[in-house]
């Protein structure tokens, strides 16, 4: 499956073009050129003798870079081409374009090549939201140069380009004239600079060269574990997985250099805190230094007073970074915004996590005043109705996030029958959330910061907490959790995946987990490729709609681990068979989500229009499967394997899994008949 669009990245800037090469972007359209949140290249289109390019093929195998085989228009009906086009595009601090022409014909040519050049500066709000600018453009032509600039203010960003060539610069863009030798060749180098600031350029860091970024690529995926596998697919998912984590790392300038995961390509090429957590707790076994960096860099701008704007409060992580114009002028809160209630249990859980896989009791000691206070916010901002939960409401009405948890879109939330709650509301996994960070932080109390009476009063608040917890959310007629608590303590009673989630965070009686696994594998949430968002029959039940019935990779992962959690092995089997064959239908790239249909009427995964892709967590989607199916657990310094593999897998291989122990392997063999299982289920 493909969206037509070729898309190459480093760190937060991007490129997103058709498969010719060319940039048409419209105000909505997330093509283009893109820097710290603002699209620095709206319009690169190329003629020869006013003809546009029709592609051939197109070669993007390595994420930074791409190359554009074409030929010049022909009508519906293919004519052997006198000429053709190669463009290499490479991304670096803007990017560069390599321009080759091709004369296949035995006479000389003289010909007009035009690239058409133009910027609408639009912040990424701006493209999302389809809003107008404030500012004022500007261009200028100076020593073969054109220079595209915007000016607000203060806030200044510029596009500068030039060529290798001689060529004819007006303010819509480049025109060369070319003379071609009968089966002769022209080239030229093209840049795209980028500028941020006002008056004079802000330099940036310098940029890689493409041999340096071929390196790094090739380390990255070398330190990581070796997959040996009957299967090939997971191999190519695997190695796709690989890759694109390594493409969506992302350096804040407060990381010293190193890297944490970037949520996702177009709309959240940034740092965002549930994200990043996710991300590096599913990528622990494979490339843990994600995770630590993680953790700093949320830890340095954890929250340290109230702001309503930016839904701040003391110990609160942030939920997303901004750098762009909206940003700037406070018109969007992202400097950054805290809106999120998931993100600081989380971060006490991945702390934990790191330490129980890398032994790196430094780094717990380095952040404990941080883990502290996000343990403290949990029960001094988070329980708004003074229950003992979680809840939200945003402070912020005109431009903060209704929904904080990871269902964030409006109608995510909701009853069987379809209403919607008011405000604050306690959706059911971030008790889950709290539960696990509890126990979690009075493990690292007890351990590291040698704290007994705070790691007896977290593990009491924990024990209350799962008891309370299922008392209130228990649906006892049809035996699941329930959504959500509205404000008035009432049941949101829609059946939901983040009943798997529970599992994952162990706030689930053992008693009730039975009657749990077999909803999520039953036919209302199970399509027979994942677990939907929300259940077939339900009030707001639609299978292309964004958290109310499709199929999120990164969820069904979290539910498989919880699946193994609570001793249901076979069940994960299941439900990892069903992501990573889906996989295979998108070329090993899982996207954000993909439609909750059931499977024996497609017959194929359906794409969800605007999923991001690639996307940082289901990216991660296949590291967490693979340490799932091989019942990978960290028990002191041993790393315990204990594989229940889907049949179809065959033997399984992983070779030097990184840990405290150094690195080890780990083997099984498909065992689990998925196939039977997923009949069984359907009855």
């Amino acid at each position: 499956m493909s969206d037509g669009l070729v898309k190459i990245l480093d760190g937060n800037t991007f490129v997103v073009s058709g498969e010719n090469g060319d940039i048409e972007a419209s105000r909505t359209d997330p093509t283009g050129l893109f820097s710290f949140d603002t699209r620095f290249l709206s319009k690169w289109v190329l003629t020869i003798d006013g003809e546009r390019l029709n592609p051939l093929s197109v070669d993007d195998m390595q994420y930074f870079e791409a190359r554009f085989f074409l030929v010049p228009g022909t009508g519906t009906v293919y004519i052997d081409a006198k000429q053709s086009v190669i463009r290499r595009r490479a991304v670096e601090r803007g990017f560069h374009e390599e321009l080759v022409i091709l004369n296949h014909a035995e006479e000389a040519r003289d010909v007009e090549v035009r690239l058409e050049a133009g910027c609408d500066f639009a912040d990424l709000f701006e493209v999302k939201d389809a809003l107008a600018k404030s500012g004022t453009y500007s261009t200028q032509v100076e020593d073969g140069t054109l220079t595209l600039a915007y000016e607000r203010e203060s806030f200044g960003r510029s596009t500068t380009i030039s060529a290798s060539q001689p060529a004819r610069v007006d303010e819509n863009g480049l025109t060369f004239d070319v003379h071609l030798e009968p089966h002769g060749r022209w080239t030229t180098d093209l840049d795209v600079a980028i500028g941020l600031g006002n008056g004079n350029r802000i330099e940036m860091d310098v940029p890689r060269p493409r041999g340096q970024l071929r390196r790094n690529l090739q380390k990255w995926v070398d330190q990581a574990p070796r997959l040996v596998c009957d299967w090939e697919p997971l191999e190519a998912t695997y190695k796709r997985s690989l890759v694109d984590l390594a493409a969506l790392r992302f350096s804040p300038l407060i990381a010293g250099g190193h890297s944490l995961p970037a949520a996702g390509l177009p709309w959240f090429m940034t740092m965002f805190g549930r994200d990043s957590i996710l991300t590096s707790l599913q990528a622990l076994p494979f490339q843990p230094e994600l995770a630590a960096t993680t953790l700093r860099a949320l830890g340095d701008w954890q929250g340290v007073g109230v702001d309503d704007f930016r839904d701040e409060d003391p110990g609160r992580i942030l939920h997303e970074m901004r750098y762009g114009e909206m940003t700037a002028f406070e018109e969007r809160p992202h400097s950054p915004y805290y809106g999120s209630v998931d993100a600081t249990p989380l971060y006490v859980v991945l702390l934990d996590e790191y330490e129980r896989w890398t032994g790196d009791r430094a780094l717990v000691r380095e952040l404990e005043v941080e883990a502290r206070a996000a343990l403290a916010w949990i029960d001094e901002y988070a329980d708004l109705q003074g229950t003992g939960y979680i809840w939200y409401k945003r402070r912020n009405e005109e431009t903060g996030l209704e929904n904080q948890c990871w269902k964030d879109s409006w109608d995510s939330i909701s009853s069987r029958d379809g209403a919607i709650p008011g405000f604050p509301r306690a959706t059911c996994e971030l008790q889950g959330y709290a539960y696990d960070a509890k126990m979690r932080g009075a493990r690292l109390a007890r351990l590291i910061w040698k704290d007994v009476a705070l790691a007896e009063k977290l593990e009491a608040d924990a024990a209350d907490l799962k008891r309370r917890f299922n008392r209130d959310y228990w649906v006892p007629d049809d035996e699941y959790f329930a959504l959500a608590l509205d404000p008035d303590g009432n049941q949101v009673d829609a059946l939901a995946s983040n009943n798997g989630h529970l599992l994952w965070s162990g706030i689930v009686d053992r008693s009730k987990a039975k009657a749990v696994v077999r909803h999520l594998l039953g036919p209302r949430l199970y399509s027979g490729w994942g677990i939907r968002t929300l259940a077939e029959g339900e009030g707001r039940y639609n299978p292309i709609g964004y958290h109310v019935g499709t199929v999120w990779p990164f969820d069904n992962s979290f539910i498989a681990w919880g699946l193994r959690r609570y001793g249901f092995k076979d069940e994960a089997a299941v439900v990892a068979a069903g992501i990573l064959e889906a996989a295979e239908f998108f070329d090993g790239r899982l996207p954000e989500a993909f439609g909750g249909f059931e499977r024996s009427v497609t017959m194929y995964p359906v794409q969800y229009p605007t999923a991001c892709s690639p996307q940082a967590w289901s990216t991660g989607a296949p590291l967490l499967l693979l340490r799932t199916m091989l019942g990978l657990e960290p028990e002191g310094d041993n790393l315990v394997v204990d594989a229940a593999l889907p049949s179809t897998i065959g033997h399984l291989e992983l070779l030097d899994i990184p840990g405290r122990w150094g690195r080890v392997d780990a083997f099984g063999r498909g065992r689990v008949d998925v196939a039977r299982m997923r009949g069984r289920k359907r009855r």
